[in-house]
């Protein structure tokens, strides 16, 4: 019943929601005299902040319509070359003659099935675009599949990762971003023990839970103490009426959202106290740059909850890849069958989702591999989400994995060479200008001070609503002859929190 009570939720609060977007369109008409006050303003931002944080985000756009190959602009197109119920192959086609894409490496972006959806790694396909001929992994929300369709488990995952490489021919290089690269590795393992001859060019894992026993972290802690049972008690629930897949049993996007957000959660609610004050003072730049990041945070998908579980159980619990033990259609998975393709892990100094040396592991997994088919990079002063996005990432990251690629690819005299920038440069670059504006800390304590336990969003909620109703009954309104005071605006440049 807990995907019921939300839908209600949600129902229940649109009525608000129309009404504070429609409260906000009305401030905001330039037409309207009041849109150039402070009141008018105040109003404006509350109902957006109120709206933004009690809406249903839909799954975003790639919005990738160009690149730059060779120093000219070109444009970009998705098609869909491969599909399956739950899951979409998708090229990013390059507008140029088929004879120079020939000359660019083949990547394969396998995005995690961890609650957002393929467009989180918008920023990795982008760095990627314009050496390399680019695929993604675009996996369905399971609430839009119906039940005919059947189950979808870590199994029918590792064959998709297989039916893909062999749809591919080999010919391509696999990059898992966090939870894929279990299965992928489960995958390569299994076609390397089968003597598939399409078996990826190279592997490149980033930040993936190899071995959670490896500097466990606060997460991994909480799976391997509740155990399976716990999670399937508590967190699975079925599709309601009425989404196409009405009755499936999942692990609903929500929650995993919940938990994103719970970790961080100050973080996130100074960032829309943020988003207030941007607006506030017509700071459209960070207040779009807010919009921008939190469209896609906030937009969140639903798993299966046999996938689900069963990856809690095997990757959490008992640890069956690294003891040997993950089983795939009755054969067992052993990674060190893999003697054919090289890998690189990659892990962030500063990640508190997956441990330092848990993805490493792999490497040491691979023992049939041979020294110099092994690479590993630490990224300093970076968290989970710098190791395969942002500016860190195109600076620092992007062109190691760019130069690992071209060691592993018989194109590689074909690839320019890009060096990645020295480590202060790219910190220097990464790092956020400017200062937080303090303002508007009575919402944040009236949220602290409930005593009754409240989820990221609900407290968010909570907050965005106080703010509706402190900007539009309890404005400052100057006194005959009192000076209005304009409080600058923020420093151009700083943007929310990423966490």
């Amino acid at each position: 019943m807990l995907y019921h009570w939300y839908e209600i939720g949600h129902a229940a609060v649109k009525p608000a929601r129309l009404a504070a977007d429609s409260c906000r369109l009305f401030f905001n008409n330039p037409l309207n005299p009041l849109s150039a006050t402070p009141a008018g303003r105040q109003a404006a931002a509350a109902c957006e902040v109120f709206e933004r944080t009690t809406r249903r985000y839909a799954k975003p756009e790639f919005h990738l319509p160009e690149t730059r190959v060779d120093g000219q602009t070109v444009a970009v197109h998705e098609e869909i070359v491969w599909q399956q119920p739950f899951c979409r192959l998708i090229r990013f086609a390059r507008d140029i003659p088929a004879e120079r894409a020939e000359r660019d490496p083949r990547v394969l972006l396998v995005a995690p099935m961890s609650g957002h959806f393929s467009t989180l790694l918008r920023g990795t396909v982008e760095a990627l675009l314009p050496d390399h001929e680019v695929y993604i992994t675009d996996w369905i929300d399971p609430r839009d599949v119906p039940l005919i369709a059947g189950r979808f488990d870590l199994d029918e995952y590792i064959d998709y990762i297989r039916a893909i490489f062999q749809h591919l021919e080999g010919d391509v290089h696999a990059f898992a971003v966090c939870q894929p690269s279990v299965p992928v590795l489960a995958a390569i393992a299994s076609m390397e023990a089968a003597g598939d001859p399409h078996v990826p060019r190279s592997l490149v894992l980033a930040g993936g839970p190899v071995d959670t026993r490896v500097n466990p972290t606060a997460v991994n802690r909480m799976a391997e103490e509740r155990g399976t049972n716990w999670f399937r008690s508590n967190v699975i629930t079925t599709v309601p009426w009425p989404a196409i897949g009405y009755g499936r049993a999942v692990y609903p996007g929500f929650l995993q959202l919940t938990g994103f957000m719970t970790m961080n959660l100050d973080r996130h609610m100074n960032a829309h106290k943020d988003l207030f004050l941007h607006l506030v003072h017509g700071d459209g730049d960070n207040a779009e740059k807010h919009r921008e990041f939190y469209d896609e945070y906030l937009a969140v998908m639903d798993g299966t909850a046999e996938f689900y579980l069963q990856t809690i159980d095997n990757v959490f619990v008992r640890h069956t890849l690294p003891k040997g033990e993950m089983m795939h259609r009755g054969e067992r998975i052993d990674v060190g069958a893999i003697h054919r393709v090289p890998i690189m892990t990659i892990e962030g100094e500063k990640d508190d989702i997956t441990g330092i040396g848990q993805c490493r592991a792999a490497l040491d997994l691979a023992v049939k591999l041979a020294p110099d088919m092994k690479l590993h990079y630490e990224c300093a002063g970076v968290g989970h989400y710098g190791i395969f996005n942002g500016s860190r990432f195109r600076a620092d990251v992007a062109p190691r994995i760019a130069q690992f690629l071209r060691i592993n690819d018989p194109r590689g005299d074909l690839i320019p060479e890009t060096r990645p920038v020295e480590h202060a440069t790219a910190a220097s670059r990464a790092s956020t200008a400017g200062t937080r504006t303090q303002g508007l800390n009575a919402a944040k304590t009236r949220a602290r001070q409930s005593n009754v336990p409240q989820s990221g969003p609900f407290r968010m909620m909570t907050m965005a609503g106080h703010m509706m109703i402190d900007g539009l009954f309890h404005m400052h309104t100057p006194t005959r002859g009192e000076a209005i005071t304009e409080v600058p605006p923020i420093a151009a440049g700083q943007s929310p929190d990423r966490s």
